[in-house]
């Protein structure tokens, strides 16, 4: 089977994020010889996507939409890193989703895997936020990935100068990973149907 591309969007623009360093820790755990006793052949790639505008179906798409886009249609799967801001999903995640959620039932989120992820500073995590985003992509027909949450509160005492660190935590995003991955390549090969 061929490597699957998984492309991530972290909720969270700033540069010390848990979120991106979030997404950051599952692009290590990746790499060949991180993930034991597996044979899915994975990879991720953060997507930028600070320059994407206000959504405005008054606008033609620019550029740094298209491409967003396209990043997203190409990937096998997608991972959501979604910190939590005032009981739900960030705005700029929210923004780059509608973006990308048109044209409707044909869009770049259509019947893809997706996994959501989330890190806060906060006792109970990013849980409210992941319950939202769930809701948009099974509006969107996304395939939302069936498996316990990956939702990490009190995150500043899991990282490390940006790194996560913290070894029961590095254990669940590695049983995490395998199990998306497998569920991926079952998606993508048409062994789960939707």
């Amino acid at each position: 089977m061929a490597a699957l591309k998984l492309v991530g969007l972290s909720g969270s623009l700033r540069r010390a994020s848990h979120n991106s360093a979030l997404l950051r820790s599952v692009q290590q755990r990746l790499a060949p010889g991180k993930l034991l006793d597996t044979p899915i052949d994975a990879t991720l790639d953060i997507l930028d996507y600070r320059e994407v505008p206000l959504y405005n179906d008054d606008i033609e798409r620019p550029a740094s939409v298209q491409a967003l886009d396209q990043a997203l249609r190409d990937a096998d799967g997608v991972i959501l890193a979604t910190p939590e801001y005032n009981y739900g999903v960030p705005g700029v995640l929210k923004n780059a989703i509608d973006w990308a959620s048109r044209p409707a039932y044909k869009s770049a989120f259509y019947q893809k895997p997706v996994g959501i992820m989330g890190a806060s500073p906060g006792a109970i995590g990013t849980a409210r936020a992941q319950g939202q985003l769930k809701q948009v992509l099974l509006g969107m027909a996304s395939q939302v990935f069936p498996y316990p949450e990956f939702n990490l509160g009190q995150a500043g005492q899991r990282f490390k100068d940006g790194e996560l660190t913290d070894p029961t935590t590095l254990e669940f995003l590695d049983k995490y990973l395998l199990e998306f991955t497998s569920w991926v390549a079952r998606v993508r090969s048409g062994e789960e149907n939707p």
